[in-house]
């Protein structure tokens, strides 16, 4: 297996990824004293800093790699709509696919951080479904996308509302029609809205809550793999890929199948470690690779940012150093 060229074949993709973006905000400094007013920290401010998050965050793993994202998403007519596209326009992305709304909120998380201590979230965020002639605005966008020549769309649910399930139905019709791949990224909201995509990729949590089933893993994988059966009943999707914490990662298509063990690392954080997982298994699955070789570049990915704190996404050339030390 030749890394390096696998690699480069990445930089070669035109990857849309369709879903809920948001602004991550971050509020960092020290904490010294306890507030007189009510027994909550004070903290001394040293740092804000704005970050493109949700699945502009997929976006930015893709650039990474090499690969050419077009976000295609909705945000508002407001300031945070106007701070999106500046960090977009930093990263050199795309606004091709961005439907701006004067009847949307821009969803702002801003995270509140003292001696490195996650202290307070506070969210800003409209996240009702979007109405009818939002839903034609972002499915012309992908259209037109798809007319200009991509490899794959990467849906990426955070159940803001922008996934609703014509804009899902269509969209993945129109990437069938056209032959492009579709991943997807779900949340329990529109599970079962996702039929007839390459590749399904819920967590375990999300394949229990989704299914409404519970089981022990990994000491019950009969019951496991009955509920990928189901779920492949309900979805008619040709790969399964569940991610399963410090068990690892299943993928199955077909007849084939592969549990593989999670590698040792220190974690620090977990947020978004499914959005790298996602990129690269997308990546890897529009260059042709193996089934295996898919669940381990992309579980091999989902650990290394997790050594990060904050959501980070992967390192290139880390990565890369990695995978040759498996394959």
């Amino acid at each position: 297996m030749n890394v390096e060229a696998i690699f480069e074949e990445f930089t070669k993709k035109r990857i849309v990824v369709l879903g809920d973006v948001m602004i991550d905000a971050y509020l960092r400094g020290k904490v010294t004293r306890v507030s007189p007013e009510a027994p909550v920290p004070i903290i001394e401010l040293s740092k804000s800093e704005d970050r493109l998050g949700g699945a502009a965050n997929v976006a930015l793993n893709l650039l990474a790699l090499g690969a050419t994202p077009i976000l295609c998403a909705i945000i508002g007519e407001d300031d945070g709509g106007t701070k999106f596209n500046e960090l977009l326009n930093k990263r050199a992305l795309s606004s091709k696919g961005i439907v701006q709304s004067s009847q949307r909120k821009t969803t702002i998380k801003t995270r509140v951080i003292g001696n490195n201590q996650h202290l307070l979230r506070i969210d800003d965020e409209d996240v009702k479904a979007i109405n009818s002639n939002q839903e034609n605005a972002i499915i012309q966008r992908v259209e037109e996308l798809i007319k200009d020549g991509i490899d794959a769309i990467i849906m990426e649910d955070y159940n803001k509302g922008l996934l609703t399930p014509r804009v899902i139905a269509e969209v993945i019709s129109l990437a069938n029609k056209n032959e492009v791949i579709v991943t997807v990224d779900p949340k329990k909201e529109n599970f079962f809205e996702f039929k007839n995509v390459t590749l399904f990729k819920p967590n375990l949590k999300e394949l229990k809550e989704g299914l409404n089933c519970d089981f022990d893993f990994p000491d019950d994988k009969t019951a496991f793999e009955k509920a990928i059966d189901q779920l492949e009943s309900k979805l008619n999707n040709k790969i399964s890929f569940v991610t399963l914490s410090e068990d690892g990662v299943f993928i199955k298509q077909e007849n084939q199948k592969d549990y593989l063990p999670a590698h040792i690392r220190n974690i620090s954080d977990v947020s978004g470690a499914g959005d790298t997982v996602i990129s690269v298994a997308t990546l890897c699955l529009t260059a042709g690779l193996s089934l295996k070789h898919i669940a381990e570049i992309a579980n091999l990915s989902g650990g290394l940012v997790c050594e990060h704190s904050g959501v980070v996404p992967i390192d290139r050339e880390l990565l890369i150093s990695e995978v040759k030390k498996i394959v």
